[in-house]
Protein backbone atom coordinates (compact mmCIF):
# COMPACT_ATOMS: atom_id res chain seq x y z
CA UNK A 1 0.00 0.00 0.00
CA UNK A 2 2.93 2.24 0.99
CA UNK A 3 4.31 1.97 -2.93
CA UNK A 4 1.21 3.14 -4.12
CA UNK A 5 1.04 6.07 -2.12
CA UNK A 6 4.34 6.76 -2.72
CA UNK A 7 4.03 6.11 -6.50
CA UNK A 8 0.96 8.40 -7.10
CA UNK A 9 2.60 11.26 -4.95
CA UNK A 10 5.37 10.95 -7.54
CA UNK A 11 2.98 11.03 -10.46
CA UNK A 12 0.98 13.76 -8.86
CA UNK A 13 4.40 15.71 -8.25
CA UNK A 14 5.39 15.24 -12.11
CA UNK A 15 1.50 15.79 -13.55
CA UNK A 16 2.05 19.05 -11.69
CA UNK A 17 5.36 20.18 -13.31
CA UNK A 18 4.22 18.88 -16.65
CA UNK A 19 0.90 20.51 -16.25
CA UNK A 20 2.59 24.23 -14.92
CA UNK A 21 4.49 24.37 -18.30
CA UNK A 22 0.75 23.76 -19.92
CA UNK A 23 -0.85 26.42 -18.40
CA UNK A 24 -0.35 30.25 -20.09
CA UNK A 25 1.32 32.91 -17.78
CA UNK A 26 -1.14 34.83 -15.79
CA UNK A 27 0.42 37.76 -17.85
CA UNK A 28 -0.11 36.03 -21.28
CA UNK A 29 -2.27 38.88 -22.46
CA UNK A 30 -0.59 41.98 -20.43
CA UNK A 31 -2.23 45.27 -21.52
CA UNK A 32 0.93 46.74 -21.17
CA UNK A 33 2.00 45.29 -24.61
CA UNK A 34 0.44 45.70 -27.68
CA UNK A 35 -0.18 44.69 -31.11
CA UNK A 36 1.41 48.14 -33.36
CA UNK A 37 -1.38 47.39 -36.39
CA UNK A 38 -1.13 47.23 -39.73
CA UNK A 39 1.83 49.24 -41.45
CA UNK A 40 -0.06 51.63 -43.75
CA UNK A 41 0.40 51.76 -47.63
CA UNK A 42 1.47 49.40 -49.80
CA UNK A 43 5.02 50.19 -50.08
CA UNK A 44 7.30 46.70 -50.95
CA UNK A 45 4.38 44.73 -52.01
CA UNK A 46 2.93 43.95 -55.48
CA UNK A 47 5.84 44.12 -57.43
CA UNK A 48 7.82 42.25 -60.19
CA UNK A 49 10.93 40.55 -58.85
CA UNK A 50 14.15 41.69 -59.97
CA UNK A 51 16.36 40.79 -63.08
CA UNK A 52 13.31 39.34 -64.58
CA UNK A 53 13.89 38.80 -68.93
CA UNK A 54 11.24 41.35 -71.15
CA UNK A 55 9.20 37.86 -71.92
CA UNK A 56 9.25 36.90 -68.06
CA UNK A 57 7.79 40.73 -67.56
CA UNK A 58 5.46 40.74 -70.18
CA UNK A 59 3.75 37.44 -68.73
CA UNK A 60 4.14 38.43 -65.44
CA UNK A 61 2.14 41.71 -66.70
CA UNK A 62 -0.28 39.26 -68.55
CA UNK A 63 -0.87 37.19 -65.48
CA UNK A 64 -1.51 40.44 -63.51
CA UNK A 65 -4.00 41.33 -65.77
CA UNK A 66 -6.18 38.29 -66.02
CA UNK A 67 -5.81 38.03 -62.10
CA UNK A 68 -7.61 41.43 -61.71
CA UNK A 69 -10.30 41.11 -64.16
CA UNK A 70 -13.67 40.25 -63.15
CA UNK A 71 -14.80 36.93 -64.34
CA UNK A 72 -18.65 36.21 -65.84
CA UNK A 73 -20.67 33.93 -66.69
CA UNK A 74 -20.08 34.32 -70.16
CA UNK A 75 -16.07 33.52 -68.83
CA UNK A 76 -17.15 30.18 -67.11
CA UNK A 77 -17.66 31.60 -63.35
CA UNK A 78 -20.24 29.01 -61.58
CA UNK A 79 -22.71 27.61 -61.29
CA UNK A 80 -21.17 27.61 -57.51
CA UNK A 81 -18.07 30.20 -56.15
CA UNK A 82 -17.07 32.42 -53.73
CA UNK A 83 -15.91 35.24 -55.61
CA UNK A 84 -15.44 36.38 -59.15
CA UNK A 85 -12.08 37.48 -59.32
CA UNK A 86 -8.60 36.51 -57.87
CA UNK A 87 -7.48 39.99 -57.39
CA UNK A 88 -10.86 40.14 -54.87
CA UNK A 89 -9.75 37.65 -52.73
CA UNK A 90 -5.83 38.39 -52.92
CA UNK A 91 -5.96 41.95 -52.76
CA UNK A 92 -4.22 43.85 -49.53
CA UNK A 93 -1.77 45.60 -49.72
CA UNK A 94 -1.45 45.00 -52.69
CA UNK A 95 -2.67 42.42 -56.05
CA UNK A 96 -1.14 39.23 -54.87
CA UNK A 97 -1.39 40.11 -50.58
CA UNK A 98 -4.53 38.52 -48.82
CA UNK A 99 -7.82 39.84 -47.19
CA UNK A 100 -8.76 43.52 -48.09
CA UNK A 101 -10.17 46.02 -45.44
CA UNK A 102 -13.69 45.44 -46.77
CA UNK A 103 -14.84 42.07 -47.82
CA UNK A 104 -15.67 42.04 -51.41
CA UNK A 105 -17.62 38.63 -51.37
CA UNK A 106 -20.90 40.91 -49.27
CA UNK A 107 -21.42 43.02 -52.47
CA UNK A 108 -20.82 39.65 -54.75
CA UNK A 109 -23.79 38.03 -53.31
CA UNK A 110 -26.08 39.72 -55.64
CA UNK A 111 -23.92 41.29 -58.43
CA UNK A 112 -25.44 41.17 -61.49
CA UNK A 113 -29.48 40.64 -59.48
CA UNK A 114 -27.46 37.13 -57.95
CA UNK A 115 -30.06 35.59 -55.47
CA UNK A 116 -27.78 34.70 -52.43
CA UNK A 117 -28.01 35.74 -49.19
CA UNK A 118 -24.33 36.38 -47.42
CA UNK A 119 -23.68 33.84 -44.79
CA UNK A 120 -23.65 34.83 -40.72
CA UNK A 121 -19.84 34.29 -41.13
CA UNK A 122 -19.28 36.68 -44.22
CA UNK A 123 -18.76 40.35 -42.49
CA UNK A 124 -18.35 43.46 -44.26
CA UNK A 125 -15.14 44.21 -42.23
CA UNK A 126 -14.01 40.66 -41.84
CA UNK A 127 -11.99 38.20 -44.12
CA UNK A 128 -12.88 36.70 -47.16
CA UNK A 129 -13.57 33.25 -46.25
CA UNK A 130 -14.24 30.39 -47.74
CA UNK A 131 -16.31 27.56 -45.71
CA UNK A 132 -15.41 23.51 -45.49
CA UNK A 133 -17.31 20.78 -44.29
CA UNK A 134 -15.82 18.82 -41.61
CA UNK A 135 -18.51 16.08 -41.82
CA UNK A 136 -21.01 14.65 -44.38
CA UNK A 137 -24.86 14.35 -43.55
CA UNK A 138 -23.36 10.01 -42.96
CA UNK A 139 -20.35 11.04 -40.71
CA UNK A 140 -18.19 10.31 -43.25
CA UNK A 141 -14.93 12.91 -43.70
CA UNK A 142 -16.19 15.72 -46.09
CA UNK A 143 -13.04 18.40 -45.80
CA UNK A 144 -14.34 19.85 -49.17
CA UNK A 145 -15.25 23.68 -50.07
CA UNK A 146 -18.13 24.66 -50.23
CA UNK A 147 -18.87 27.31 -52.21
CA UNK A 148 -21.00 30.67 -50.51
CA UNK A 149 -22.47 31.61 -53.89
CA UNK A 150 -24.40 30.09 -56.87
CA UNK A 151 -25.03 31.94 -60.50
CA UNK A 152 -28.66 31.80 -59.59
CA UNK A 153 -30.63 34.83 -60.72
CA UNK A 154 -27.80 37.09 -62.21
CA UNK A 155 -28.67 38.68 -65.55
CA UNK A 156 -26.34 36.66 -67.37
CA UNK A 157 -27.69 33.14 -65.86
CA UNK A 158 -31.07 33.22 -67.34
CA UNK A 159 -32.97 29.83 -66.03
CA UNK A 160 -30.64 28.81 -63.33
CA UNK A 161 -31.96 27.79 -60.43
CA UNK A 162 -29.57 26.70 -57.00
CA UNK A 163 -29.89 26.63 -53.65
CA UNK A 164 -26.83 27.96 -51.77
CA UNK A 165 -25.58 25.20 -48.71
CA UNK A 166 -27.36 25.21 -45.43
CA UNK A 167 -24.43 27.11 -43.55
CA UNK A 168 -26.60 28.24 -40.81
CA UNK A 169 -27.78 24.49 -39.97
CA UNK A 170 -24.28 23.35 -40.41
CA UNK A 171 -23.13 26.16 -37.85
CA UNK A 172 -25.36 24.70 -35.64
CA UNK A 173 -23.91 21.01 -36.18
CA UNK A 174 -20.27 22.87 -35.43
CA UNK A 175 -19.29 21.11 -38.81
CA UNK A 176 -18.11 24.45 -40.64
CA UNK A 177 -14.58 25.42 -40.14
CA UNK A 178 -12.89 28.65 -42.82
CA UNK A 179 -9.57 29.46 -44.77
CA UNK A 180 -8.39 32.71 -45.41
CA UNK A 181 -6.73 33.58 -48.80
CA UNK A 182 -3.03 32.99 -48.14
CA UNK A 183 -1.02 35.88 -49.96
CA UNK A 184 1.48 35.08 -53.03
CA UNK A 185 3.95 37.33 -52.53
CA UNK A 186 7.29 35.47 -53.29
CA UNK A 187 5.40 32.66 -54.42
CA UNK A 188 8.08 31.59 -57.28
CA UNK A 189 10.77 31.72 -54.75
CA UNK A 190 9.29 29.40 -52.25
CA UNK A 191 8.25 27.09 -55.57
CA UNK A 192 12.23 26.92 -56.28
CA UNK A 193 13.40 25.65 -52.65
CA UNK A 194 14.90 22.18 -53.26
CA UNK A 195 13.33 19.32 -51.32
CA UNK A 196 16.71 18.87 -49.51
CA UNK A 197 17.01 22.14 -48.37
CA UNK A 198 13.91 21.60 -46.57
CA UNK A 199 14.66 18.10 -45.28
CA UNK A 200 17.87 19.38 -44.08
CA UNK A 201 16.46 22.29 -42.12
CA UNK A 202 13.57 19.42 -40.92
CA UNK A 203 16.66 17.63 -38.65
CA UNK A 204 18.40 21.22 -38.59
CA UNK A 205 19.06 22.12 -34.20
CA UNK A 206 17.13 18.83 -33.59
CA UNK A 207 18.43 19.06 -29.69
CA UNK A 208 16.45 22.17 -29.25
CA UNK A 209 13.46 21.18 -30.86
CA UNK A 210 13.85 18.29 -28.86
CA UNK A 211 13.74 19.82 -25.70
CA UNK A 212 10.66 22.05 -26.80
CA UNK A 213 8.72 19.03 -28.49
CA UNK A 214 8.93 20.54 -31.77
CA UNK A 215 8.51 17.96 -34.39
CA UNK A 216 7.32 18.93 -38.13
CA UNK A 217 6.92 16.76 -41.04
CA UNK A 218 6.34 17.31 -44.90
CA UNK A 219 3.12 16.53 -46.23
CA UNK A 220 3.57 13.29 -47.37
CA UNK A 221 1.83 10.37 -49.07
CA UNK A 222 3.81 6.95 -49.63
CA UNK A 223 2.76 5.22 -52.93
CA UNK A 224 0.86 2.31 -52.50
CA UNK A 225 3.15 0.49 -54.37
CA UNK A 226 6.24 1.49 -53.29
CA UNK A 227 9.00 -1.06 -52.18
CA UNK A 228 11.18 0.90 -50.98
CA UNK A 229 9.68 2.55 -48.11
CA UNK A 230 10.41 6.27 -49.52
CA UNK A 231 8.13 8.44 -48.83
CA UNK A 232 6.08 9.40 -51.81
CA UNK A 233 5.84 13.18 -50.84
CA UNK A 234 3.40 14.99 -53.61
CA UNK A 235 0.80 11.97 -54.72
CA UNK A 236 3.24 10.01 -57.60
CA UNK A 237 6.22 12.31 -58.36
CA UNK A 238 8.09 11.90 -54.91
CA UNK A 239 8.52 15.83 -54.27
CA UNK A 240 7.94 17.74 -51.09
CA UNK A 241 4.37 20.07 -51.49
CA UNK A 242 4.30 23.25 -50.21
CA UNK A 243 1.71 25.39 -51.14
CA UNK A 244 -1.87 25.85 -49.17
CA UNK A 245 -2.70 26.18 -45.56
CA UNK A 246 -1.77 22.30 -45.23
CA UNK A 247 0.94 22.49 -48.03
CA UNK A 248 -1.31 20.44 -50.09
CA UNK A 249 -0.34 21.66 -53.43
CA UNK A 250 2.83 21.18 -54.88
CA UNK A 251 3.15 23.77 -57.70
CA UNK A 252 2.07 27.40 -58.49
CA UNK A 253 0.61 25.62 -61.95
CA UNK A 254 -1.91 23.30 -59.31
CA UNK A 255 -2.41 25.66 -56.89
CA UNK A 256 -3.53 28.28 -59.71
CA UNK A 257 -5.86 25.78 -61.69
CA UNK A 258 -7.22 24.49 -58.18
CA UNK A 259 -8.03 28.01 -57.21
CA UNK A 260 -9.77 28.56 -60.35
CA UNK A 261 -12.05 25.99 -60.39
CA UNK A 262 -12.47 25.97 -56.43
CA UNK A 263 -13.27 29.42 -55.48
CA UNK A 264 -14.84 30.33 -59.62
CA UNK A 265 -16.11 27.40 -60.41
CA UNK A 266 -14.57 27.83 -63.48
CA UNK A 267 -13.04 24.32 -65.45
CA UNK A 268 -9.87 24.47 -67.22
CA UNK A 269 -7.10 22.12 -68.11
CA UNK A 270 -6.32 20.81 -64.75
CA UNK A 271 -9.88 20.88 -63.95
CA UNK A 272 -12.36 19.43 -66.33
CA UNK A 273 -15.50 18.91 -65.23
CA UNK A 274 -18.10 21.37 -63.19
CA UNK A 275 -18.24 21.34 -59.77
CA UNK A 276 -21.74 21.89 -59.65
CA UNK A 277 -23.38 19.97 -62.80
CA UNK A 278 -27.10 21.15 -62.68
CA UNK A 279 -28.20 21.11 -66.14
CA UNK A 280 -29.62 24.57 -66.61
CA UNK A 281 -26.72 25.98 -64.53
CA UNK A 282 -24.79 25.17 -67.60
CA UNK A 283 -24.11 27.90 -69.75
CA UNK A 284 -20.42 27.22 -70.95
CA UNK A 285 -19.91 25.51 -74.44
CA UNK A 286 -17.45 23.17 -73.55
CA UNK A 287 -15.46 22.23 -70.04
CA UNK A 288 -12.40 23.43 -71.05
CA UNK A 289 -10.72 26.92 -70.89
CA UNK A 290 -8.30 26.46 -73.44
CA UNK A 291 -11.71 26.96 -75.96
CA UNK A 292 -13.31 29.53 -73.83
CA UNK A 293 -10.57 31.58 -74.04
CA UNK A 294 -10.02 34.47 -76.38
CA UNK A 295 -8.20 34.89 -79.40
CA UNK A 296 -5.82 37.27 -77.94
CA UNK A 297 -4.85 34.63 -75.16
CA UNK A 298 -4.59 31.47 -78.45
CA UNK A 299 -2.10 33.88 -80.01
CA UNK A 300 0.22 33.82 -76.94
CA UNK A 301 -0.32 30.06 -76.43
CA UNK A 302 -0.44 31.17 -72.42
CA UNK A 303 -4.03 29.65 -70.43
CA UNK A 304 -5.34 31.74 -67.69
CA UNK A 305 -3.82 28.82 -65.27
CA UNK A 306 -0.81 29.92 -66.75
CA UNK A 307 -0.62 33.73 -66.45
CA UNK A 308 -2.18 33.04 -63.25
CA UNK A 309 0.75 30.74 -62.05
CA UNK A 310 3.20 33.38 -64.13
CA UNK A 311 1.96 36.07 -61.90
CA UNK A 312 2.37 34.61 -58.68
CA UNK A 313 5.91 32.73 -59.91
CA UNK A 314 7.22 36.41 -60.76
CA UNK A 315 5.77 38.44 -57.76
CA UNK A 316 7.98 39.94 -55.68
CA UNK A 317 8.41 39.31 -52.09
CA UNK A 318 7.28 41.40 -49.53
CA UNK A 319 10.08 43.77 -48.49
CA UNK A 320 9.96 44.66 -44.55
CA UNK A 321 10.85 47.81 -42.58
CA UNK A 322 13.96 48.81 -40.92
CA UNK A 323 12.24 50.92 -38.34
CA UNK A 324 8.68 50.49 -38.21
CA UNK A 325 7.67 50.28 -35.87
CA UNK A 326 8.71 50.94 -32.64
CA UNK A 327 12.29 51.73 -33.86
CA UNK A 328 15.13 49.93 -35.57
CA UNK A 329 16.47 48.67 -31.89
CA UNK A 330 13.28 47.84 -30.60
CA UNK A 331 12.77 45.44 -34.14
CA UNK A 332 16.58 44.06 -33.71
CA UNK A 333 16.07 43.00 -30.11
CA UNK A 334 12.79 41.14 -30.89
CA UNK A 335 14.48 39.46 -34.03
CA UNK A 336 16.78 38.09 -30.98
CA UNK A 337 13.96 36.90 -28.84
CA UNK A 338 11.94 35.64 -31.63
CA UNK A 339 15.09 32.93 -32.27
CA UNK A 340 15.88 32.80 -28.58
CA UNK A 341 12.53 31.67 -27.35
CA UNK A 342 12.39 29.00 -30.13
CA UNK A 343 9.62 30.80 -32.60
CA UNK A 344 12.47 30.56 -35.47
CA UNK A 345 12.78 26.60 -34.65
CA UNK A 346 9.30 26.60 -36.74
CA UNK A 347 9.31 29.77 -38.53
CA UNK A 348 12.72 29.51 -40.37
CA UNK A 349 14.20 33.19 -41.03
CA UNK A 350 15.44 32.07 -44.21
CA UNK A 351 15.75 28.99 -46.53
CA UNK A 352 17.41 29.11 -50.15
CA UNK A 353 16.63 28.42 -53.62
CA UNK A 354 18.77 26.12 -56.32
CA UNK A 355 19.62 26.21 -59.89
CA UNK A 356 16.19 27.24 -61.17
CA UNK A 357 15.55 27.88 -64.94
CA UNK A 358 14.43 31.55 -64.14
CA UNK A 359 17.77 33.25 -63.55
CA UNK A 360 15.77 36.29 -61.08
CA UNK A 361 14.70 32.97 -58.84
CA UNK A 362 18.11 31.27 -58.85
CA UNK A 363 20.32 30.83 -55.85
CA UNK A 364 18.53 33.26 -53.93
CA UNK A 365 17.85 33.73 -49.96
CA UNK A 366 14.14 33.12 -49.48
CA UNK A 367 13.73 35.18 -46.18
CA UNK A 368 9.86 33.61 -45.99
CA UNK A 369 9.88 32.82 -42.32
CA UNK A 370 8.56 29.17 -42.78
CA UNK A 371 9.89 25.79 -42.63
CA UNK A 372 6.93 25.01 -44.98
CA UNK A 373 6.65 22.18 -42.38
CA UNK A 374 3.32 20.65 -41.28
CA UNK A 375 2.84 21.05 -37.27
CA UNK A 376 0.65 19.64 -34.76
CA UNK A 377 -1.13 22.56 -33.17
CA UNK A 378 -3.26 21.27 -31.08
CA UNK A 379 -6.84 20.84 -30.49
CA UNK A 380 -7.51 24.62 -30.12
CA UNK A 381 -6.50 25.50 -34.14
CA UNK A 382 -7.77 22.23 -35.26
CA UNK A 383 -10.02 22.36 -37.94
CA UNK A 384 -10.61 18.67 -38.18
CA UNK A 385 -10.12 18.42 -41.77
CA UNK A 386 -7.46 15.95 -43.35
CA UNK A 387 -5.27 16.98 -46.84
CA UNK A 388 -2.82 14.26 -47.90
CA UNK A 389 -1.16 13.06 -44.76
CA UNK A 390 -1.41 16.46 -42.84
CA UNK A 391 -4.09 15.76 -40.44
CA UNK A 392 -7.24 17.71 -38.75
CA UNK A 393 -4.51 19.46 -36.25
CA UNK A 394 -2.16 20.28 -38.63
CA UNK A 395 -0.84 23.24 -40.44
CA UNK A 396 2.11 24.15 -42.31
CA UNK A 397 4.28 26.91 -40.75
CA UNK A 398 2.48 29.69 -42.13
CA UNK A 399 5.38 31.79 -43.57
CA UNK A 400 5.57 35.45 -41.95
CA UNK A 401 7.24 37.73 -44.44
CA UNK A 402 4.41 40.24 -45.34
CA UNK A 403 2.64 39.84 -41.62
CA UNK A 404 3.49 43.86 -40.55
CA UNK A 405 0.55 45.12 -43.27
CA UNK A 406 -1.86 41.43 -42.95
CA UNK A 407 -5.13 42.71 -41.31
CA UNK A 408 -6.02 39.21 -40.35
CA UNK A 409 -4.71 36.12 -39.01
CA UNK A 410 -4.54 32.96 -38.78
CA UNK A 411 -5.83 29.97 -40.86
CA UNK A 412 -9.49 31.05 -40.16
CA UNK A 413 -8.86 34.82 -40.06
CA UNK A 414 -10.47 34.51 -36.31
CA UNK A 415 -8.66 37.86 -35.20
CA UNK A 416 -6.85 41.01 -36.17
CA UNK A 417 -4.66 41.06 -33.17
CA UNK A 418 -1.14 39.71 -33.06
CA UNK A 419 -1.46 38.91 -29.34
CA UNK A 420 -4.33 36.60 -29.84
CA UNK A 421 -2.80 35.15 -32.88
CA UNK A 422 0.31 34.15 -30.60
CA UNK A 423 -2.14 32.99 -28.05
CA UNK A 424 -3.89 30.57 -29.97
CA UNK A 425 -1.00 28.66 -30.57
CA UNK A 426 -0.58 27.17 -27.50
CA UNK A 427 -3.73 24.72 -26.99
CA UNK A 428 -3.74 21.08 -25.33
CA UNK A 429 -1.66 19.27 -22.93
CA UNK A 430 0.91 16.63 -22.55
CA UNK A 431 -1.37 15.49 -19.89
CA UNK A 432 -4.31 14.87 -22.16
CA UNK A 433 -1.53 14.07 -25.17
CA UNK A 434 -3.08 16.73 -27.63
CA UNK A 435 -0.42 19.64 -27.09
CA UNK A 436 0.55 21.68 -29.67
CA UNK A 437 4.07 21.88 -30.89
CA UNK A 438 4.14 25.21 -30.34
CA UNK A 439 3.16 25.06 -26.17
CA UNK A 440 7.05 24.92 -24.78
CA UNK A 441 7.71 28.10 -27.30
CA UNK A 442 4.86 30.34 -26.63
CA UNK A 443 5.75 29.60 -22.83
CA UNK A 444 9.11 31.12 -23.21
CA UNK A 445 7.21 34.27 -24.97
CA UNK A 446 5.01 34.47 -22.16
CA UNK A 447 7.54 34.30 -19.47
CA UNK A 448 9.34 37.75 -21.53
CA UNK A 449 9.02 41.12 -19.94
CA UNK A 450 6.33 42.95 -21.07
CA UNK A 451 9.00 45.12 -22.83
CA UNK A 452 10.34 42.28 -24.35
CA UNK A 453 7.15 41.26 -25.59
CA UNK A 454 6.50 44.11 -27.21
CA UNK A 455 9.67 44.45 -28.87
CA UNK A 456 9.01 40.46 -30.94
CA UNK A 457 4.99 42.41 -31.82
CA UNK A 458 7.52 45.05 -33.36
CA UNK A 459 9.67 42.85 -34.93
CA UNK A 460 6.72 40.70 -36.56
CA UNK A 461 5.15 44.06 -37.52
CA UNK A 462 8.18 45.02 -39.13
CA UNK A 463 8.10 42.40 -41.59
Amino acid sequence: MKKVVVALLILAVVGFFLLRDEIPSADDSSSATRDPGARGGAAGAGAPIAGLTGTELASFDAGKEDFEEEEGVADGLGPTMNLGSCAGCHLHPAVGGTSPAVNPQVAFATLDGATNAVPSFITAKGPVREARFVKNADGTPDGGVHDLFTIAGRSDAPGCVLAQPDFEKELARRNVIFRIPTPVFGAGLIEQIPDKAILANQVDDAPRKKELKIRGRPNIVLAGHAISGQANNNGNDGTVARFGWKAQNKSLLLFSGEAYNVEMGITNELFQTERDETPSCQFSEVPNDVTKTDAKTLVEGISAIEKFAFFARFLAPPAPSRDTPGGADSIARGRKLFTDVGCALCHTPTLNTGNAAVAALRNQSVNLFSDLLVHDMGPGLADGVTQGQAGPREFRTAPLWGLGQRLFFLHDGRTSDLREAIRAHRSGSFLTFNPSEANAVIGNFSKLQDNQKQDVLNFLRSL
